[in-house]
C-alpha cells in the first residue's frame, strides 16, 4: 500500500468534546478511523494533541508529507509514528491505515488463524469522574461465563435492564441518568448498589443455571489526595484502603478489580491477593516500561491504544503481559466514536476480555462488530 494523501477533521465523540478523524488515500483504498478520549486520564499517558489542542492536531497533520510512504505489514506503522503527531492523531491515522491494508478486516490481515473471541466486561453502574451522582466507585461491570461472545453481551443487556427497575426502588430520586460510558447512575452509596448488583446476578443464575460476576474499577488515582483516598462518606489511609478493597473483594465475590490503589502505589498493588484479576489502568497507561515494573504486583492490564500512542507499543505491551501470565483486557475510553477497530485487535491479538460498555451507540458497535467476526471465526 503506497499513500497517496492525508486528511483530517474534527468530530465530536459520545461525550459532545472534540476528537479527531483521520481520512488515509492510497493507490489500494480509501480508509477512514477516529480516536475516543478518556475523562479518567493517567498521569503517565501521552498527550492527546499537540499543545491540547484538536486544531493543533490537524494544523500539525497537514504538515506532513505523507505522500509515497509504502505500508505493508504491521511494522510499517513505525513510518508514520515517528512525526510525533500526539497519541489521539497517531492511532486514528494507524487505525486508518489498517482498515486499507485489511480491506475492512483487520483481526484476519493481523492474524488470519484467530479463532477466539474476548468475553465482555460490561459497565452497569457507575459513578466518579464519568457520572454527577454520589457513587464513588467508577464502574461497576459484569461477566457472564458463557462460550460465546454473543450470548455473553445479550446476557449484560438483559441484567442491565432488570437493574433500571431495581435502582428506581432504592433510589426515589432516579429517572434514568446514565454515566459517560452509558451505564446507570443512581444516587446510593457504594455498598448500596454492590448489595444491588449481587442480588440481581444471583437471581438470575438461580433461573438460567449461567454464572455471572462482579468486577469494579475503582479509578482510585481520583480518590487520591496525595495523603489519603477521600470518598463522600469516608477518608482511609493507604492501610485502610488497602483493608477496604480486601473486604470488598471477600464480601461480594468479585472477580475483577481495577486500579484500586493510586497510580504510583506498586506496593500495595503487589499485597493483594491475586486470586481474582487485579488490574493496572492508571499504574499502567499501556505502556512497557510501567509495565516491566510493576512485576508481579498486577496480574491484568489494561490495554488503550491511544494511551500509549502507538499500535507497535501497543502491541509489545500485549505480549509481554502474555508472556509473564498478566490477562490484557482491551478497553474503550469514556468519550467513544463509532470507530471498532479495538474489537478486531481483540480478535487478532488474543486478548480474552475487553471492557466496551452495555448501552449507546458507540458502545454498541463494537459489541457488534465481535458478534460479527464470531460468525465468521466460530
Amino acid at each position: 500500500m503506497e499513500i497517496r494523501d492525508v486528511t483530517a477533521r474534527k468530530i465530536f465523540n459520545s461525550r459532545k468534546k472534540e476528537t479527531i478523524e483521520v481520512k488515509v488515500r492510497s493507490n489500494k483504498g480509501t480508509g477512514i478511523a477516529s480516536a475516543p478520549s478518556g475523562v479518567s486520564k493517567g498521569k503517565f499517558e501521552v498527550k492527546a494533541f499537540p499543545k491540547n489542542s484538536v486544531d493543533e492536531a490537524i494544523k500539525k497533520l497537514s504538515k506532513v508529507d505523507f505522500k509515497n510512504i509504502k505500508i505493508n505489514n504491521f511494522n510499517d506503522l513505525k513510518k508514520v509514528e515517528k512525526y510525533n503527531l500526539g497519541g489521539n492523531t497517531t492511532i486514528a491515522l494507524e487505525f486508518a491505515i489498517l482498515k486499507i491494508l485489511s480491506k475492512g478486516k483487520p483481526w484476519k490481515f493481523l492474524n488470519p488463524k484467530a479463532k477466539e473471541i474476548p468475553r465482555p466486561l460490561g459497565n452497569c453502574v457507575g459513578g466518579g469522574l464519568h457520572a454527577g451522582n454520589i457513587i464513588d466507585i467508577q464502574e461497576f461491570l459484569l461477566l457472564p461465563k458463557t462460550d460465546s461472545f454473543a450470548k455473553a453481551a445479550l446476557i449484560n443487556w438483559k441484567i442491565y435492564k432488570k437493574l433500571r427497575g431495581k435502582l428506581k426502588r432504592a433510589d426515589k430520586t432516579f429517572n434514568n441518568q446514565k454515566t459517560d460510558e452509558g451505564a446507570w447512575a443512581p444516587n446510593l452509596e457504594n455498598l448500596e448498589v454492590l448489595g444491588i448488583l449481587n442480588k440481581t446476578i444471583k437471581k438470575f443464575t438461580r433461573r438460567t443455571g449461567i454464572k455471572v460476576r462482579v468486577g469494579i474499577d475503582f479509578a482510585a488515582s481520583q480518590l487520591w489526595d496525595g495523603e489519603k483516598y477521600v470518598y463522600r462518606n469516608q477518608i482511609l489511609s493507604k492501610k485502610e484502603q488497602f483493608e477496604f478493597i480486601f473486604g470488598l473483594i471477600n464480601d461480594y465475590n468479585l472477580v475483577y478489580v481495577e486500579d484500586p490503589f493510586e497510580e504510583t502505589d506498586f506496593n500495595s498493588f503487589k499485597k493483594l491477593k491475586k486470586d481474582v484479576l487485579i488490574c493496572g489502568d492508571d499504574l499502567i497507561c499501556t505502556n512497557l516500561k510501567r509495565l516491566k515494573r510493576a512485576g508481579n504486583s498486577i496480574n491484568s492490564v489494561i490495554i488503550k491504544p491511544n494511551q500509549i500512542g502507538s499500535l507497535i507499543e501497543t502491541k509489545k505491551v500485549v505480549d509481554f503481559a502474555k508472556r509473564k501470565d498478566i490477562v490484557p483486557v482491551i478497553s474503550h475510553r469514556s468519550g467513544e466514536t463509532l470507530d471498532a477497530t479495538i474489537s478486531h485487535l481483540a480478535v487478532a491479538w488474543n486478548i480474552p476480555l475487553i471492557k466496551c460498555g452495555i448501552y449507546g451507540k458507540e458502545r454498541q458497535a463494537k459489541i457488534n462488530e465481535l458478534i460479527k467476526i464470531e460468525r465468521k471465526i466460530k
